[in-house]
């Protein structure tokens, strides 16, 4: 049983949700007893989740930074869903380098996933919402839109942007539509793996106030709050799930 009654037979989609956060995501709303439907780019991945999640109502290969991919893939989603509840679009890439190294085609293209992705996810959805005048469409922003790292200027760019997506559209559909920004801290990704060595991780998490990263299921824990009627008054928002990380420069004091 959920802990959410209002999310049963809601139907979710989820972009990114062949691994990580958006997996997670999408089993947590199963076992809401939501009708979940996930997107990915990853053929090998969505085969993967297929053959081990068969209560997934669907799982569609598209590249979310094609509008052609996005238009396909919802016309697909009205004829196995009958249109959409909730939309969590989750999509999102990263690469770690210095900002000279970092050249126009590597920062085009994680804009175009990261935030051309939520816009064209976004446009989809509220176009069918708009008929229903309901609705809940989370992003999944992160703590890099809300403050600068180094080595990641294109992402953080695009998570900002995210961010300011989430807010400007909570303004315009108000009041029958509701839409946050999600801001994950360090999450123990597949994406994160590939890119921090045991060491690396280790010397994150002593300046994290919790010592740790986040577990992906974690992160879903607060789309699902966010997606249910218990959080009916929160709009517009950016929600950080960091660890503590944000709430500012962080040493051990000495007992």
């Amino acid at each position: 049983m959920g802990m959410y009654k209002d999310l049963e037979d809601k139907r979710v989609v989820i972009t990114g949700g062949a691994s990580g956060i958006g997996l997670a995501t999408a089993q947590r709303f199963v076992n809401e007893g939501s009708r979940v439907l996930i997107i990915d780019w990853n053929k090998e991945e969505l085969n993967k989740v297929l053959s081990n999640n068969p209560e997934f109502k669907g799982c569609i290969y598209a590249d979310v930074s094609k509008p052609e991919d996005v238009k396909a893939v919802f016309e697909e989603i009205d004829s196995i869903l009958g249109g959409l509840d909730i939309l969590i679009s989750n999509a999102g890439i990263s690469f770690r380098n210095p900002f000279l190294k970092i050249d126009y085609e590597q920062w085009s293209k994680v804009l175009r996933v990261n935030l051309d992705g939520m816009f064209l996810c976004a446009k989809e959805a509220i176009t069918r919402m708009i008929e229903q005048q309901s609705g809940v469409i989370l992003l999944t922003a992160s703590t890099n839109g809300i403050e600068g790292h180094p080595l990641y200027t294109d992402y953080n760019s695009s998570k900002a942007g995210v961010i300011l997506l989430a807010k400007s559209l909570a303004l315009e559909f108000a009041p029958w539509l509701r839409v946050n920004a999600i801001c994950p801290g360090y999450v123990l990704t597949p994406m994160q793996k590939a890119e921090y060595t045991p060491e690396m991780l280790e010397e994150v998490n002593s300046k994290i106030p919790l010592n740790r990263h986040a577990e992906p299921k974690e992160v879903a824990s607060l789309f699902a709050f966010l997606a249910s009627s218990e959080a009916a008054y929160i709009t517009g928002q950016a929600i950080a799930i960091d660890g503590g990380e944000t709430a500012g420069p962080y040493s051990p004091l000495e007992e």
